[in-house]
């Protein structure tokens, strides 16, 4: 049976087909569209996906009519759409035209439960969803397991008994996108420049005003206002800065997650934390997970994009092999080990664009800008090129079996194969360019068998004795990532980075 899961409508739409237990496709649409994190399925993004089909169901990620009875309550402009069908039409027309396959949705929550649970390597869990607004659900808490005996290696049937949620308007998400407002940044976009901006304030300078503006109880969450608003109307200090406010913006953060994570860990059984939704992306907070639970999954596309998959395994009902998050466009090729030695030998900043694209906001080695970490002017050369600001530093992607030689891994986290967490660098004077003000930086680790990305650290490491590198997005600022050989090309041609294929 060949699925289409559908999320589309509100940011960063993404198609995923799933044929029985397989992942065979998923992509998001900015990059086919190039517009960053557009709502909307491209036509490219629609006719790729239907090269793997005919679907024999197509599973929307949210129910429309409640949505829309959201907005209808609260006073938000509404209007569109308020079934089904009548919403993919507006939304996949290509691929809906002509079309035999079942037409179903689930709801938005729970698509992100299902993304996270099916692909875990758990049969029971406790699963979290936090997020800006889905539907009108802002937090849930689930108690995961597979329903039945394994059949034939086969699970039975995923069971999600919902036991805890929170309403709009009170969502830590919102509240993350009105600081990130605050403080100059582009809210539902911008967030991860807000996370990486707190390590340079003060939280102490701006967190009493913030959270006694907005915060009526850290326990739940409740707010004192609907964030949809934002914040900009709160007056601090005259010398607290933009830094300060993201600083305690953050802590506050963390407190609301820890406490909603203290609240999953007493209702449940289970301690196997899946843990889903678009805050699932603060890599900072993720990184105490662990204090609480013995083992921690978050699907490598926690966000409403990776819901599209989570919509087509609800559907599927049975877990899912989630072996990679090299799923998208496949540019064909072995992968350039030599070409990049090359460069990265000469202290250059190299491009690769090689395999299938990364499924998630993070690059994993297939459309990346490379470079070796140990330079002292490398994070500067590098920022030049992506036109960011110069404070931000980049991630490195280390040879697993060494990571715990240069970094303290979270409790109960001793790898992070999709760039998920921060650890303390153990040597940061040796490598300036993937280590944060705070001595953390943002670990991808690399295990035996992860393909082309693997060899090339490999011979790295046996020409240098460094076993990591600098590891960013293939991409300019505001822009999406490199997505095809010719996108790779228009790179090197505007912005002079050889990109090897």
């Amino acid at each position: 049976m060949k699925i289409l899961g559908v999320s589309a409508g509100f940011h960063d739409a993404a198609l995923t087909v799933l044929h029985n237990h397989k992942i065979i496709f998923a992509g998001h649409s900015e990059r086919y569209s190039k517009k960053k994190n557009d709502s909307s399925v491209s036509i490219s993004l629609q006719q790729q996906a239907i090269e793997h089909g005919p679907f024999d169901k197509i599973v929307y990620y949210e129910k429309p009519y409640k949505r829309q009875l959201r907005k209808l309550k609260s006073g938000e402009p509404w209007g569109g759409n308020w079934r089904t069908e009548s919403e993919l039409r507006s939304t996949i027309p290509f691929i809906m035209e002509g079309t035999t396959a079942k037409i179903s949705s689930v709801g938005h929550h729970l698509s992100h439960a299902a993304a996270g649970f099916q692909t875990s390597p758990f049969d029971d869990a406790t699963v979290v969803v936090i997020d800006a607004i889905g539907e009108s659900d802002t937090i849930s808490i689930y108690n995961c397991y597979y329903n039945g005996a394994c059949l034939a290696g086969e699970h039975a049937r995923a069971h999600y008994d919902l036991i805890y949620k929170q309403s709009y308007p009170h969502s830590i998400g919102m509240f993350y996108s009105a600081v990130t407002k605050r403080v100059g940044l582009k809210p539902m976009d911008e967030e991860y420049i807000t996370m990486g901006m707190a390590a340079y304030g003060d939280a102490s300078k701006a967190y009493t005003t913030l959270k006694n503006a907005l915060v009526e109880n850290i326990k739940g969450p409740v707010f004192k206002e609907n964030l949809h608003i934002g914040m900009q109307h709160i007056t601090f200090l005259a010398d607290v800065t933009n830094e300060d406010i993201a600083a305690a913006g953050q802590q506050l953060c963390e407190e609301m997650i820890m406490d909603v994570m203290q609240r999953a860990r007493r209702l449940t059984k289970s301690r196997n934390l899946v843990y889903m939704g678009g805050v699932a992306l603060n890599c900072v907070a993720n990184s105490r997970l662990g204090e609480l639970f013995d083992n921690v999954w978050i699907m490598p596309n926690p966000g409403d994009a990776g819901s599209s998959l989570g919509a087509a395994a609800i559907e599927y009902g049975r877990d899912i092999r989630f072996n990679t998050a090299f799923l998208g466009t496949d540019i064909k090729g072995d992968y350039p080990v030599k070409d990049l030695m090359y460069f990265l030998k000469k202290n250059q900043i190299v491009g690769v664009a090689s395999g299938r694209a990364e499924f998630g906001p993070r690059a994993l080695g297939n459309r990346s800008l490379l470079a070796d970490p140990r330079g002292k002017d490398v994070k500067d050369r590098v920022n030049e090129i992506k036109r960011r600001q110069k404070f931000r530093p980049f991630a490195p992607m280390i040879l697993e079996e060494h990571v715990h030689d240069y970094f303290e891994m979270p409790v109960n986290q001793p790898t992070s194969r999709y760039m998920q967490v921060v650890a303390k660098c153990k040597k940061p004077k040796l490598f300036p360019a993937i280590v944060h003000v705070d001595g953390t930086s943002r670990v991808q680790t690399v295990p035996v068998g992860a393909g082309g990305v693997r060899n090339l650290l490999l011979q790295w490491y046996n020409e240098t004795g460094c076993p990591m590198l600098l590891n960013t997005s293939l991409n300019i600022r505001g822009e999406p990532m490199v997505d095809t050989r010719a996108d790779a090309d228009r790179f090197t041609q505007e912005y002079g980075v050889t990109v090897c294929s």
